[in-house]
């Protein structure tokens, strides 16, 4: 459920961060008229990305027959490479995204093309939707941790959040840190990757791929990973009650170097505030 929550509430959250730039970029404009073809998008990116989780979900199921530990080792993988390629490019780039967005719009405008500004809205929200069904997959390959509707709840609550805190910034939400919230999220993005890699590791392990080794310690009296909050740290942080040591030293190394991909770039790097949501909000006429 934790894991769920953070990857929806995150990648929700930027999906909504782009509707509402395109949304005040084009009130600023005076072109309110235009919003119909950013909302039809936005919904068509939504129901791409659903089309593209149940077609993930169905052919997972041949894909079954390499091998589900081997599959599910592999979706493991791929999704820790995707989640530490997203963590940089957001950390790199998330000061040029109002830009960039705001300069496809204007060129929408001198040609007339209003429509374009729909391609924007669904190329951002069905990218967004891609990566959340890829690394809910990763996820969902480790069974151990992962309850149905404790998952579902986790993806709803994130997602509703999302929802809630894009309202918010685009209508004078003056006290929502847009810097704060993606520092805190990477971080908790790097180590929902680093129990995913550990993850990884344990199954690698398990195929015999690995040497098989007896677990450093065992905590799993004070808190059992299959428990319902031993179950939430493990898909949020990472958490095993019994890990052995290529499973741990994955762990921390992955955090390292991922601390040094990810944040360790110069200070200026976050974007402020006001180059994502735009300090200069108009008023929103009625």
């Amino acid at each position: 459920m934790g894991a769920t929550f953070v990857i929806t509430l995150r990648e929700a959250f930027e999906a909504a961060l782009l509707l509402g730039i395109v949304y005040t970029f084009l009130d600023k404009l005076g072109a309110r008229d235009q919003f119909r073809y950013v909302t039809l998008g936005g919904a068509l990116g939504v129901g791409a990305s659903v089309a593209l989780g149940i077609a993930v979900s169905v052919l997972s199921g041949p894909l079954l027959d390499f091998g589900p530990d081997l599959l599910g080792t592999i979706v493991i993988f791929v999704a820790v490479v995707v989640l530490t390629w997203h963590g940089w490019w957001m950390r790199q780039h998330a000061r040029a995204v109002k830009g960039e967005v705001e300069r496809r719009i204007d060129a929408a405008r001198a040609t007339q093309r209003f429509w374009i500004v729909g391609l924007i809205a669904f190329a951002g929200v069905f990218r967004e939707g891609a990566e959340t069904v890829l690394f809910l997959w990763g996820l969902m390959a480790q069974a151990a941790i992962m309850g149905g509707w404790g998952s579902t709840v986790g993806a709803l609550l994130g997602v509703g959040l999302a929802a809630a805190l894009g309202w918010a910034i685009f209508h004078g939400g003056r006290r929502v840190s847009l810097p704060r919230f993606f520092a805190v999220t990477t971080w908790l993005i790097v180590l929902l990757a680093a129990g995913l890699l550990s993850t990884g590791v344990g199954r690698l392990q398990g195929l015999g791929w690995l040497p098989l080794t007896g677990p450093l310690w065992d905590t799993s009296g004070f808190l059992e990973d299959r428990s319902l909050v031993g179950s939430f740290l493990a898909g949020l942080v990472g958490y095993r009650a019994r890990p052995t040591a290529p499973e741990v030293t994955a762990y921390l190394l992955y955090v390292v170097v991922a601390t040094a991909l990810i944040l360790g770039v110069r200070a200026g790097a976050d974007a402020p505030e006001s180059e994502l949501a735009g300090a200069d909000r108009p008023r929103m006429s009625s």
